[in-house]
């Protein structure tokens, strides 16, 4: 079972492991909402994977990222409805700028039903 911790702030925390386990758990679950920890543990994840990836082989890199790719996709739609938004707009990070927005997006608290 995952450990969450329960903030002040009404918001569920993951620690690292309990972050990628639950992304990879949910690979491909696009409903549902995600914690900011959760969002941003994975992401520090895929980052050191990709880093150490890319030193040991392009190939190796390009399956990671590959790999990576949906359960990335995934925790970024349900990030976005936990601050109440539609998981399309990810779509926003295809404009190059529209990757700022998305950013202060996602670092935003959890949102009230």
């Amino acid at each position: 079972s995952l450990v969450c911790l329960f903030n002040q702030e009404r918001e569920f925390t993951m620690d690292f492991v309990s972050a990628v386990k639950s992304c990879f758990a949910q690979y491909a679950g696009f409903s549902g909402r995600a914690p900011r920890s959760e969002f941003w543990w994975f992401a520090l994840f895929q980052v050191v994977v990709l880093l150490v990836t890319g030193f040991v082989s392009q190939v190796l890199y390009g399956i990671a990222a590959l790999a990576l790719l949906l359960p990335a996709i995934a925790v970024g739609a349900r990030r976005l409805h936990d601050i109440g938004r539609s998981g399309w707009w990810q779509l926003l990070s295809l404009t190059g700028i529209g990757s700022l927005v998305l950013i202060y997006w996602w670092v935003q608290p959890s949102g009230d039903d």
